[in-house]
């Protein structure tokens, strides 16, 4: 069976990628500052090509003296990549950086295969993963946005031109325009229905913050592990593979920790190094729940060579979620989940485990072993219920709602007999609540 062919026609879709073979190409820009090596970039860029289903023909790390308007890459480069390309019967080549319409569409023209950027092949992944309406609604949007600045690239007909009105309407709209405003069009659409979908959202939010349950949201870097963990602690069968990216849309369950009767466990989409800017700004719904939380269980890979630039990278969305500040004062507590125990030596396992015993902000754990999970539990427990403090209340015997529901949200420590008073029989019970859970019953 001959190499599928790939048509310059075609639009971004995983039809094109999936399957294909590909060569992975990680620039290194002399002038730019990295926070992962250009090793774990690339490993990263063949992770991403894995995802979306490329077979993986090459890869290699191509240093940059400096960036050409027409190519992105050196016309040497070009040459080299193009023998590459035919000796190893290459079909598509992905590039891990951010390509302009001009730069990949001359690549395409001197390499003869497809050419996609850092940012075409996560909207592919995101494309396919997206399950949830707002999710499909978000990636459609930041494809589009995507798109409309390549329609020259992508699309045969644009030069063709559409007759104008009337006897002296000259040459009238050219495909392209016409392609370009129904693109506009559709995106006003997208963003009205995702208003829509917001406004749903906070009333869900709000009615959230009202209920007794506290809030845990699990973020960090993508394939860290937090989908593994979240099934290891609700049992839900959330997809968790080593993937990245392999959870796009949140997933909530309950779960019960110690004096903890019933909490809410969300899982996140992961992070990742330049994110497109179509996609952060798309996803903000999404990544708000994080905002809305109680506690944040920050998840890392303990494993990955780069764990402490991927915690930086976590930070800075955190920050640009205004979850943390720029002193790294927490608005919202955070735990941090040292993840991946068992790919770690049994020496640096150990003393992981001996930093963290002294740390209530800090678990380390297996989420595939179940290894530290008992600990976690604790800790989350402990961090919920810090803040409850003991408060004495007076009931009446008409308030039975009120008496039912701090049995089932608080920790009664004492309960007197009913006691007659001048308007009636009335009770005095110790109760320890948290903030949160003293101000919603309040509102009862």
């Amino acid at each position: 069976m001959g190499r599928r062919q790939l048509s310059f026609d075609d639009d971004l879709s995983g039809e094109v990628t999936r399957g294909a073979r590909g060569l992975i190409l990680c620039p290194d820009i002399r002038a730019k500052s990295y926070d992962l090596s250009a090793e774990a970039r690339l490993e990263e860029a063949r992770g991403l090509a894995l995802a979306i289903g490329v077979v993986i023909a090459g890869d290699a790390i191509v240093p940059i003296r400096e960036v050409k308007p027409n190519t992105f890459f050196g016309s040497g480069q070009v040459e080299d990549i193009a023998i590459r390309c035919d000796q190893d019967d290459i079909e598509l080549v992905v590039v891990d950086g951010s390509l302009t319409p001009v730069q990949q569409r001359n690549l395409e023209d001197k390499l003869k295969r497809k050419v996609i950027d850092r940012t075409g092949l996560i909207l592919e992944i995101f494309g396919e993963r997206a399950n949830t309406a707002e999710g499909r609604l978000q990636v459609e949007l930041a494809h589009l946005d995507y798109q409309q600045s390549r329609l020259v690239r992508s699309w045969t007909h644009l030069e063709r031109q559409r007759g104008g009105f009337g006897f002296l309407g000259g040459p009238g709209e050219t495909q392209i325009e016409a392609d370009r405003r129904m693109i506009r069009q559709r995106m006003a659409r997208l963003r009205k229905d995702l208003e829509q979908v917001r406004r749903t959202r906070t009333l869900q939010r709000s009615r959230r913050e009202r209920a007794p349950w506290p809030v845990i949201s699990l973020v960090g870097y993508t394939n860290a592990g937090k989908s593994t963990l979240f099934n290891r602690m609700t049992g839900a069968n959330v997809m968790a593979e080593d993937l990245l990216f392999a959870t796009l849309d949140p997933t909530m369950r309950a779960i019960s920790l110690p004096g903890v009767e019933k909490a809410i466990l969300s899982d996140t989409v992961g992070f990742i190094s330049d994110l497109p800017t179509q996609l952060v700004a798309a996803f903000r719904a999404t990544l708000e729940e994080v905002t809305a939380a109680d506690v944040i269980c920050h998840v890392r890979d303990m494993a990955n060579p780069s764990a402490d630039a991927q915690k930086g990278q976590v930070m800075d969305v955190l920050r640009d979620l205004d979850v943390v500040g720029e002193e790294s004062e927490e608005q919202v507590p955070i735990i941090e989940i040292w993840n991946k125990l068992d790919l770690l030596p049994d020496a640096e396992a150990d003393a992981l485990r001996d930093v963290a015993e002294g740390d209530d902000r800090v678990a380390v754990i297996s989420a595939l072993t179940g290894d530290g999970i008992e600990k976690l539990s604790e800790k989350l427990g402990h961090l919920l219920t810090l803040s409850a403090r003991l408060h004495e209340i007076e009931l009446s015997a008409s308030e039975g709602r009120k008496l039912a529901w701090l049995h089932a949200h608080g920790e009664v420590l004492n309960e007197s007999p009913a006691e007659p008073d001048e308007n009636g029989p009335r009770r005095r019970l110790k109760v320890r609540l948290s903030p949160k859970e003293f101000g919603q019953f309040e509102t009862l």
